[in-house]
């Protein structure tokens, strides 16, 4: 990891004491206040709702600058890795800290492979959840229960690093699909080691006994691009979920789980599905997209632009321009003529030349097609999120190694400004109103 250089020291003065605090820099330019002795020297301590603010870390995995709408892993621009690179080269990049020769990519490809089945005895598992379960419920579940079947987990480096990631790697695409094949009922597909790693899930996902699935490349090379575009997002959600959860010493199963688990939140890896379940409410009630325009800007209207703004970006998501391109090229080459996508275009046309989303910076983010290029691809909303968990696997298994490895990082342990009463005594359970 690289090291962070003092640049200088920021000041606080409080009750008329004067305190300094060194002010560091990162590669990238960004300056933090380190503050980690500010209440032992002071008795005080930040609020910061949502951490907004507030580095928890030290990262050289990914950068992201939000006004300037850029987003790199390891340096390399989101754009050029989703055009140039599968998603098993961008896993090696974030875990590993550079993109895989020929030899690197194959060794690693060929354990990826290996790993992909689960433990026959998991099967058991699958068939006491109901048909209805939902996918992501299965999957986080079934995440942690493999830390039973591979006790020995011990993530070491070189060799033993690989086979712990390809493992994972390999059996979250493999639980996610056999997820909804028990959501749906059908019968389980193995993983064949004549696929690649996208090819394989699809073909676990859709193929019956009854009727074979043909892979389309088209469709192939989006879903590739959609995994990387959701390989890592810096200390989103879920990714501080999986760092805090494995900062106790939890192992990196349960860890990602945890991250599954935060995943899974509507505000969070839901926002695909919830921009479809908005454009659908468009198209069945009928509603002009001015009219929608208009809605969106009453805060006293329960209807909301879903798949507009974001917390980090304050101007056009990087991502949303790549997913946008693979959401058409998938339309054109299946030759479908989705009404969604023409509500989704025509919402985008006219926020981008609306003063109120200019000036509050309210662009689309990545979210607002994934969910249409999944929906044309046959997977149902319900996946949509578990597909989001499969992409961002890497990431997460990146952050974990990290913080494993970052000597100033500790078990998780936030503070809090209590507002509750004050020390009182228990009266009598007779003498209390």
């Amino acid at each position: 990891m690289h090291e962070v250089k003092e640049v200088g020291a920021a000041e606080l003065i409080y009750e008329g004491n004067s305190y300094k605090y060194p002010v560091i820099e990162g590669s990238e330019g960004e300056r933090s206040i380190r503050m980690g002795s500010l209440r032992a020297d002071t008795k005080l301590i930040s609020y910061d709702p949502g951490y907004g603010n507030t580095a928890s870390c030290i990262s050289d995995i990914t950068f992201i600058d939000g006004e300037k709408g850029i987003l790199r892993h390891r340096g390399y621009p989101i754009d050029e890795l989703a055009n140039n690179c599968t998603f098993i080269e961008v896993a090696y990049l974030l875990v590993h800290g550079h993109l895989p020769n020929q030899n690197q990519l194959t060794y690693f490809s060929r354990l990826l492979n290996r790993h992909s089945l689960i433990h026959e005895d998991m099967r058991n598992f699958f068939k006491n959840y109901p048909d209805h379960a939902h996918p992501m419920a299965i999957l986080s579940a079934m995440m942690v229960s493999l830390s039973s079947f591979y006790p020995e987990l011990n993530v070491g480096e070189g060799e033993e690093m690989d086979l712990t990631v390809a493992r994972l790697l390999a059996k979250i695409r493999t639980l996610a699909a056999l997820s909804y094949k028990q959501s749906e009922g059908h019968p389980h597909v193995y993983p064949s080691s004549k696929m690649t790693y996208v090819e394989n899930f699809l073909n676990m996902m859709f193929y019956t006994p009854v009727a074979n699935y043909e892979l389309d490349p088209v469709t192939v090379r989006a879903l590739n691009k959609l995994l990387i575009l959701h390989a890592d997002h810096e200390q989103n959600c879920s990714t501080s979920a999986v760092r805090l959860v494995g900062s106790s010493g939890a192992n990196l199963y349960a860890s990602i789980a945890a991250g599954i688990c935060a995943l899974w939140g509507p505000l969070h890896g839901g926002a695909n599905q919830a921009v479809i379940e908005m454009l659908d409410q468009i198209r069945r009630e009928g509603l002009t997209i001015d009219a929608c325009i208009e809605r969106s800007k009453d805060k006293d209207d329960p209807f909301r632009l879903m798949g507009f703004g974001h917390r980090v970006y304050k101007s056009y998501d990087p991502r949303a321009k790549i997913a946008k391109q693979a959401c058409e090229d998938v339309l054109n080459k299946l030759g479908i003529k989705d009404e969604l996508l023409d509500i989704a275009i025509q919402l985008e046309d006219r926020a981008l030349n609306d003063d109120y989303f200019v000036s509050r910076k309210l662009y689309p983010n990545v979210d607002f097609y994934t969910g249409i290029t999944l929906r044309a691809m046959g997977i149902p909303t319900n996946m949509f999120t578990v597909i989001f968990a499969i992409g961002r696997a890497p990431g997460w298994i990146a952050h974990w190694l990290e913080q494993r490895d970052d000597p100033d990082q500790r078990i998780g342990r936030p503070r809090q400004v209590y507002t509750g009463p004050q020390e009182r005594k228990i009266i009598p359970i007779e003498n209390r109103d």
